[in-house]
């Protein structure tokens, strides 16, 4: 059974939908003991990073979340659910992230001829054995919507994309993953990584 973090965050259904199209099974839930024995979790997201948190503290998920990477169980976050695994975002500089893994998020910078917020199609460099892109080519294209970026402090990048800058479009540590793009609007590619994903 595949958890999705419910956190009024947008972007659930659209995951869930994915998820059964691939045959998978899948609850959407807030409660703690259902995601903590979930086999594996996704922590999506739309929205802001302050208000995400927020609401994350407030209702003991943030913890929740700790544990599950503590328990060492399978976690994916998605855009927004990438950003709060981190420590801070320009977005909302009074917040603290999950701080589960160090590095900041920025906003793109302006630039003559990009669009911020980065909202389409864009390719990816992607890492040798990088879990979560087994079978996917070099250069794939995937779904953008977001105007931060990720900056990771540690080692933990396994795909970049340029939008103005390089921004670390996906990590692994260990059994927690996370991709700044959205795998649920990303076609083949995307079906194909949530695929690798459940059955990591």
């Amino acid at each position: 059974m595949i958890a999705v973090i419910d956190y009024d965050a947008g972007n659930l259904k659209s995951v869930e939908k994915a998820l059964l199209f691939l045959d998978e099974k899948v609850t959407v839930t807030s409660d703690a003991k259902k995601i903590l024995t979930a086999d594996k979790i996704i922590l999506p997201g739309v929205g802001a990073f302050g208000d995400a948190m927020e609401k994350l503290n407030t209702s003991g998920l943030a913890d929740t979340i700790r544990e599950a990477v503590d328990k060492k169980i399978p976690l994916l976050g998605i855009c927004l659910g990438l950003q709060l695994l981190f420590e801070s975002s320009e977005e909302s500089p009074e917040a603290c992230g999950l701080s589960i893994l160090k590095g900041k998020v920025k906003r793109i910078p302006d630039n003559e001829g990009f669009k911020v917020p980065h909202i389409g199609w864009n390719s990816l460099k992607i890492a040798e054995n990088a879990a979560l892109f087994r079978g996917i080519p070099q250069d794939s294209h995937v779904y953008f919507v977001h105007s931060y970026y990720l900056a990771a402090e540690e080692p933990v990048v396994t795909a970049t994309a340029d939008y103005v800058v390089n921004i670390h479009a996906s990590v692994q540590k260990d059994n927690l993953f996370a991709c700044q793009f959205h795998p649920e609007k990303s076609g083949t590619v995307g079906l194909k990584l949530l695929k690798n994903f459940a059955q990591y």
